[in-house]
């Protein structure tokens, strides 16, 4: 028995966080401060793939969204 074991694909996760975003009516900024976040670095690179938000910010990132995290993330 195989198992083939689900990677994320972490560009098309971060087109999904963009595209959400987007559909929320939200600014990088507006994100950034439901976050707290000093900067918007954390966001952009969560939005170009070259990052993932952690657990507890994804979990942030569906109920904002009004979304399941699995409707975030996109697996290969």
């Amino acid at each position: 028995m195989t198992f083939t074991i689900p990677t994320i694909n972490m560009t098309a996760t971060g087109s999904n966080i963009n595209r959400m975003r987007i559909e929320a009516g939200m600014s990088v900024r507006q994100l950034q401060d439901v976050f707290g976040f000093t900067t918007p670095q954390a966001i952009y690179k969560w939005q170009h793939g070259t990052a993932m938000p952690t657990l507890d910010n994804l979990v942030i990132l569906a109920a904002v969204f009004h979304v399941h995290m699995d409707d975030i993330i996109v697996r290969n």
